[in-house]
C-alpha cells in the first residue's frame, strides 16, 4: 500500500530535499566540507551530515572513524583532539566542526545531524547541548543508536531526535529500536520503502529515505516519503 503523508514536519526541506553530506563532488567539493554545504545552500537544499566526537569533546562533521580515506592520515577522530585535527585538511579547507556550520547556515535550511556514536554514547548529548543550544534554525539529531534518542528524550526533549533505519534490520530489532528510540522521525534506507511498516509509520511521524542516488531512485521514493536524502544524480 503506498504511504500516505504525515503532519507538517518542522524540518520540511521542500522540493529540493536534504543534500547528503552536502552537495558533494570529487575531490573540488568534498563529502562534509565547508564547500559542499554552501554548494547545497546555493540551490536551497536542506543539509544532512555526519557528526564525531573528538578526544577532548568537540564535535566535528565527519563520516568516517579515522581520516584515511579523506585526508590521507592514520589519525582516528575519537582518539585526536581538535587541535590535532586542525592540521589535516579535507581538500582545500578543514575539517569542519558543527559550530562552523551552524555559522555557515545560519537558520537558513533544515539540518539532520547524523551521530556517529562509536562507543562514546554518555559523552554525546553534553556535547550536542553546548553546541546547539543557541542555534536558531531548525535541525534533527539522529542515529543508527536508539540509546542516542533515547537520551536526548530524556536529558533534553526540546531537541528534535530521530532513528536511521537499515532495510536488513529484523522486525523484532526494529520494533525495539524504535520502541527505544521515541524518535520524531525516521530515516530510512529506500530498500525499505515498499514495505508496509514504512506506510504505517508515515502516518504517525515524519520519514526521510537515504541515499537517492538516481533519477529512477528518486520517482519510485518521492512518492513514500516526506523528503529524500540525495547525492549524485539523485538531485532534484
Amino acid at each position: 500500500m503506498q504511504s500516505s503523508p504525515s503532519s507538517v514536519d518542522p524540518l520540511d526541506p521542500g522540493p529540493a530535499g536534504f543534500a547528503h553530506r552536502g552537495l558533494h563532488h570529487g575531490a573540488q567539493f568534498p563529502e562534509n566540507s565547508l564547500l559542499a554545504f554552501a554548494a547545497a545552500l546555493e540551490i536551497g537544499a536542506g543539509i544532512e551530515c555526519d557528526l564525531r566526537l573528538t578526544a577532548d569533546n568537540r564535535i566535528v562533521v565527519f563520516h568516517d572513524a579515522d581520516c584515511w580515506r579523506l585526508c590521507a592520515s592514520p589519525l582516528r577522530i575519537g582518539a585526536s583532539t581538535l587541535n590535532e585535527l586542525g592540521r589535516l585538511h579535507l581538500g582545500e579547507g578543514p575539517i569542519p566542526t558543527l559550530e562552523s556550520l551552524l555559522v555557515l547556515v545560519a537558520g537558513r535550511v533544515p539540518l539532520l545531524l547524523e551521530v556517529k556514536v562509536d562507543g562514546d554514547i554518555w559523552r554525546w548529548v553534553p556535547a550536542l547541548r553546548r553546541a546547539l543550544s543557541g542555534y536558531d534554525g531548525a535541525f534533527g539529531v539522529m542515529s543508527f543508536d536508539p540509546r542516542l534518542p533515547r537520551l536526548l528524550k530524556t536529558n533534553w526533549p526540546a531537541s528534535r531526535r530521530g532513528l536511521v533505519v537499515r532495510d536488513r534490520l529484523s522486525p523484532w530489532r526494529r520494533g525495539l529500536a524504535i520502541w527505544l528510540a521515541s524518535p520524531h522521525f525516521l530515516a530510512v534506507d529506500r530498500l525499505a520503502l515498499t514495505r508496509p511498516w514504512v506506510a504505517a509509520a508515515r502516518r504517525r511521524l515524519p520519514v526521510y529515505s537515504w541515499t537517492i542516488r538516481s533519477a529512477a531512485e528518486r520517482s519510485e521514493a518521492r512518492t513514500r516519503a516526506d523528503a529524500l536524502i540525495w547525492e549524485a544524480d539523485g538531485r532534484p
